[in-house]
């Protein structure tokens, strides 16, 4: 069983590199590449760019279980404000999604089952969506753009300095979702299949209807409770099945 887990945690780590390679590589290079018609660009974001990306959580859910995660999110944050500040542009991005991620993972911790995982996710798609058509996040987009561009995720259209933008708390619970999936024994594949098309989703829908931008984290939700609410359903009957047992 050891020289199990060391050969799957050897095979993430090898796979993790190369993939931060091969994106590292498309964001230096992003801009000098073919410019697309926007529905082809739609398709390379949502096909190739996300996917690749959410695929370095994936490959790195095994540090779920590692300690000090609160102190590693922390300082990764700070690493990433530094790395922004002077100009780094593409490592201050990575290592802003290495910094939520962590702490996902973190918060994760509290969560002692997988009904309050669910929970949120019936709640946050309602706060997002206040959040962006009125509150906060509107007057931020609308009124503060670099603001919104310090605290979002960098998607880099191909051919263009424009980029596609997802906001940290977005990744946050992507993250959280995903772990989550792993921790009470769901279906992390799956999950990861839904969410990652849910931010696809996401952009579509926001080029279709020609808006400045739409709350992920609805879909994302949806995503989460789709491919788990069965497992999370039959966890519930077989506990509350076992209470009325032992009563």
């Amino acid at each position: 069983m050891v020289g199990r887990a060391s050969a799957v945690l050897t095979w993430r780590g090898a796979a993790f590199v190369a993939l931060s390679v091969v994106l590292g590589v498309y964001y230096a290079v992003s801009e000098s590449l073919t410019n697309f018609t926007v529905w082809w660009e739609v398709v390379i974001l949502a096909f190739l760019v996300i996917p690749a990306v959410f695929s370095l959580v994936y490959l790195a859910l095994p540090v779920w279980r590692a300690p000090n995660l609160l102190a590693a999110g922390l300082a990764v944050g700070v690493l990433a404000a530094g790395l922004e500040y002077f100009g780094f542009d593409v490592p201050a991005n990575f290592a802003k999604l290495a910094a939520v991620t962590l702490l996902a993972l973190y918060f994760l911790s509290y969560f002692e089952t997988a009904a309050w995982v669910m929970a949120v996710a019936l709640i946050i798609p309602w706060v997002d969506a206040y959040s962006v058509w009125r509150g906060p996040t509107k007057h931020i987009i609308t009124h503060q753009r670099e603001l919104f561009t310090t605290f979002s995720f960098a998607f880099p259209v191909p051919g263009e300095q424009n980029t596609a933008q997802l906001g940290l708390p977005d990744i946050l619970f992507f993250a959280l979702f995903l772990a989550a999936s792993v921790r009470f024994r769901l279906r992390p594949g799956w999950t990861w299949v839904a969410l990652t098309a849910s931010f696809g989703l996401t952009i579509v829908l926001t080029v279709a209807f020609d808006v400045v931008g739409l709350p992920a984290l609805p879909l994302l939700s949806l995503g989460f409770l789709a491919a788990n609410v069965d497992l999370i359903w039959l966890a519930l009957r077989r506990r509350e099945w076992g209470f009325s047992r032992s009563a």
